[in-house]
C-alpha cells in the first residue's frame, strides 16, 4: 500500500465549537469564506447528510469558474467532519475536527491526497490556500459575534 500524502493545517479559533461547525455546515455561511483570498462562491447543491453531494462553483478573481464536486462520508456535528473532493483536480480526502479549547475551538483539516509529483509540487501552494480558507473563516466568525 502507498503512503498518502498529507497536508495539515490548523487553528485557534475564538469561536465555539458548534459555530465554527454551523459555519461549514450552514451553505450561506460556507459561501462567504470557503476558498483562498479573492475566491467568490455559488452553492450548486448542499445535501449535507452522510452519501450527501456538495457542489460549489469557485469564481476567482479573474472570473475563472472551479466546479468543484464533494460527497460527506462522515458528519459528527461540532465534533468532525469528512467529505471527499472528486473534481476538477486535486482528488483527495479532507477530514475536519473541531475540538474545544479554552479560547474557543482548534479546527484542523487533514487532508490525504494520493503522493503523486504533481500532488507533492502543489503541495505548499494547497497549505497556503488553506490559511487563507482559515483567515477568511476567522472574519466570518468575528462578524457573526459583532
Amino acid at each position: 500500500m502507498t503512503e498518502k500524502l498529507e497536508i495539515v493545517n490548523e487553528r485557534l479559533l475564538s469561536a465555539e465549537p458548534t459555530a465554527v461547525f454551523n459555519a461549514v455546515a450552514d451553505p450561506e455561511t460556507l459561501a462567504l469564506w470557503w476558498g483562498p483570498h479573492g475566491f467568490t462562491n455559488r452553492i450548486d447543491e448542499f445535501d449535507f447528510r452522510v452519501g450527501g453531494d456538495w457542489r460549489v462553483t469557485m469564481t476567482s478573481s479573474d472570473g475563472t469558474d472551479f466546479a468543484n464536486r464533494w460527497t460527506f462520508h462522515e458528519i459528527e456535528p461540532a465534533r468532525r467532519l469528512v467529505a471527499h473532493h472528486h473534481e476538477p483536480m486535486h482528488v483527495f480526502t479532507l477530514e475536519m475536527t473541531f475540538e474545544e479549547a479554552e479560547a474557543g475551538t482548534r479546527l484542523t483539516w487533514r487532508m490525504l491526497f494520493e503522493p503523486t509529483d504533481e500532488n507533492r509540487e502543489l503541495q505548499k501552494f494547497i497549505h497556503a490556500a488553506n490559511e487563507q480558507n482559515f483567515e477568511r473563516l476567522e472574519q466570518v466568525l468575528l462578524e457573526a459575534e459583532g
